[in-house]
């Protein structure tokens, strides 16, 4: 983990997806003279569960899992990010330790406002405390939403809605070319909930269907909306 020259928040186009786009001029100045920012590299973990929530972390680049470790040891993606994407927030508004990982999934540039300016907005910022709390409510609502999706829908259409899923978050806006996206068989079935050898064996048979190419790690979708109809089929 590399320190390097922080981007200025209040130039930061990044900012405009997150709860910095409420904050005026002079707190941006302030905030980006505090915080601190890193260079992580495939692999790398930014927060660890169970540690002291420190600060709000600011995805400035990159691609990011968000992962809980069940009983049995075995990991289990919950959440992915991307620029502009805020982490870490529940355990600063809770004040426990963290309840997830946040590791990288590529080369990712990271900023962390310290916990003492992010309460100093949540007090005296009343649009940041707002959409904070919208976004909780969104949070706790895809949480639901994926964990019935876990416990009763099929393996199959799992795969489907973890691919879409994917797409939706990673896609560069106004890119007409079909999706495509490096991911070790291991993290996709963290994110399905199921083995590395059940996701080969399913992407096997998608790329039989022609749903999709793969290259090594790195995954082609052809048919998004063969993927649509599969992963709705229970909904």
């Amino acid at each position: 983990m590399n320190r390097f020259s922080p981007p200025q928040c209040q130039y930061c186009p990044s900012r405009n997806g997150c709860l910095l786009r409420c904050c005026n001029e002079a707190d941006l100045e302030a905030i980006s003279l505090v915080k601190t920012c890193h260079q992580y590299t495939s692999g790398q973990v930014i927060f660890s569960e169970g540690s002291r929530a420190l600060g709000l972390y600011c995805v400035h680049e990159g691609k990011i899992k968000v992962t809980k470790t069940g009983g049995d040891g075995k990991e289990q993606i919950i959440r992915l990010a991307k620029g502009g994407d805020m982490l870490g927030y529940r355990g600063l508004v809770t004040d426990t330790l963290h309840s997830a990982s946040a590791v990288a999934l590529d080369d990712c540039t990271v900023c962390m406002i310290p916990k003492q300016q992010f309460f100093h907005q949540l007090k005296n910022n009343g649009p940041f405390a707002n959409l904070l709390i919208q976004l909780l409510a969104n949070v706790l609502q895809e949480a639901e939403e994926r964990m019935l999706h876990l416990a009763y829908k099929p393996v199959r259409e799992r795969l489907a809605e973890a691919l879409l899923l994917l797409m939706r978050t990673y896609r560069t806006e106004n890119d007409l070319q079909p999706f495509s996206l490096s991911i070790s068989r291991d993290d996709l079935g963290a994110l399905m909930g199921t083995t590395k050898e059940t996701t080969t064996r399913m992407l096997s048979e998608f790329k039989g269907e022609g749903m999709l190419t793969t290259r090594g790690s790195a995954i082609t979708i052809l048919a998004p909306v063969r993927l649509v109809e599969i992963a709705t089929r229970y909904d």
